[in-house]
């Protein structure tokens, strides 16, 4: 499937199909339009949230709320579901992601520091990575315990809470109770070394909106990394091979 794939974007670049038109060029009012009309009817059940240029002419990238982002042509009446490559000199680059990446990193641009539980890299800091973690995780303790290390490289490590098995589990209270904590920092490390201590569950506890916006990036599991760039990292990784990861070597 993914050679049929590369062989079809390849074929659209030598015919000159792929252009370069900018995604933050806005898509004109009436395609918008258009496109809502035929994708939001009664029929489909769809909702669209951003229409943008895509790197195929004639094609746009529409994000549907709560769902995947497509490739639609003008008027709506065709749509693909499914990441576009492109072809370049070093491989294929899956663009979708990559539209995903900068999505990603506005939206974490947008969250309040004093909401998530910050290891300062030592000394000059380098790079930040914001990882999605639980407690309950064997592979987001065994990732703390890398902490340190990527402090001492420069990286500075900021949590955002995801309770893996829902609002009404263990790990959530665990979770509230770090993030309710006087010393966040401390007891999240206490719990993660499996430390047992009674629940502290109190209001505006940032865990559930945290649980949510992992879910809307697209986090399935933990721990979910992603970096300065908005680049996902599904699972574990080692200091030494996380600082490869960041081109920190």
């Amino acid at each position: 499937m993914i050679n049929r794939v590369l062989s079809l974007l390849l074929a659209c670049v030598l015919t000159g199909s792929v252009f370069s038109v900018s995604a933050a060029e806005p898509v004109p009012a009436e395609i918008v339009d258009s496109l809502r009309k035929m994708l939001e009817s009664p029929a489909n059940g769809l909702k669209v949230g951003t229409v943008e240029h895509s790197e195929i002419d004639g094609m746009y990238a529409v994000q549907l709320v709560d769902g995947p982002l497509v490739y639609a042509n003008r008027s709506g009446q065709f749509f693909i579901v499914g990441d576009l490559f492109t072809v370049g000199p070093a491989g294929y680059v899956n663009l979708a992601e990559k539209r995903r990446d900068g999505q990603r990193a506005e939206q974490l641009a947008g969250l309040s520091p004093a909401d998530m539980i910050i290891f300062p890299a030592q000394g000059e800091t380098r790079s930040h990575i914001t990882v999605f973690t639980d407690v309950t995780c064997f592979y987001c303790q065994k990732l703390h315990r890398e902490v340190p290390e990527l402090n001492k490289r420069g990286v500075e490590v900021r949590y955002l809470a995801y309770p893996r098995s829902g609002l009404a589990s263990e790990g959530y209270r665990k979770l509230a109770t770090a993030w309710c904590a006087d010393d966040r920092a401390d007891v999240l490390t206490r719990l993660k070394n499996g430390e047992s201590m009674a629940d502290n569950v109190c209001q505006g506890s940032p865990v559930a909106d945290q649980y949510q916006l992992g879910q809307s990036m697209g986090v399935r599991g933990t721990p979910a990394i992603i970096t300065a760039t908005g680049q996902m990292i599904p699972g574990y990784q080692p200091a030494d091979e996380l600082m490869g990861t960041l081109g920190l070597e």
